[in-house]
């Protein structure tokens, strides 16, 4: 590694601003959160929508909203960039969603499930659920889901926490569809 290697600063590395991030922002893949009760991860999986272009979020059930400071602790404002809107009942939303062709996808590990890595793309806006820490996606919203995807895993844990699997398969459905705004 060459020791004269700098890291950029923040001003360098030139991020929209929220009304241009607002303005540019095309992508029409949503996230759904089904009852997550770490305000941490919802700071969180707002800060991975940011960073990927992805404006808007769903808060169902038990989901905590902002303005909270824990979720300002892990979305670092976020929230003032991502549209987002609560929903008490997610089958109300998914029902929606599907009336506005959207394809629903579950991720949760199932009898059903296909590895993301096997996921052909979809001509459709996708919205993206992702469950409570200990239960996963609620069974009424996977009676919902279009399709259901499941991320592989190696080791002896049977999951990876509710951000991390969010941002993984977020990342992969953005870069699939080429959801990238800016490009």
């Amino acid at each position: 590694m060459d020791l004269r290697v700098r890291k950029l600063k923040n001003i360098e590395l030139n991020r929209l601003s929220i009304a241009a991030f607002k303005n540019q922002n095309q992508n029409k893949m949503i996230l759904v959160l089904d009852d997550i009760r770490s305000l941490n991860n919802v700071g969180s999986l707002f800060r991975t929508c940011d960073c990927l272009g992805i404006g808007r979020i769903y808060l169902c059930g038990i989901t905590g909203k902002p303005p909270h400071r824990d979720i300002y602790k892990t979305s670092l404002g976020a929230e003032n960039s991502i549209e987002w809107e609560y929903y008490h009942d997610i089958e109300a939303l998914l029902h929606a969603l599907k009336n506005q062709n959207y394809h629903i996808i579950g991720l949760e590990q199932t009898d059903s499930s296909i590895n993301i890595c096997n996921f052909a793309t979809v001509a459709k806006p996708i919205a993206l659920i992702v469950g409570n820490e200990v239960e996963g996606v609620s069974d009424k919203a996977l009676s919902l889901c279009d399709t259901i995807l499941e991320i592989p895993q190696f080791g002896t844990k049977h999951s990876f926490n509710v951000a991390v699997s969010a941002g993984i398969a977020l990342w992969e459905l953005v870069s699939r569809q080429g959801s990238n705004p800016l490009t």
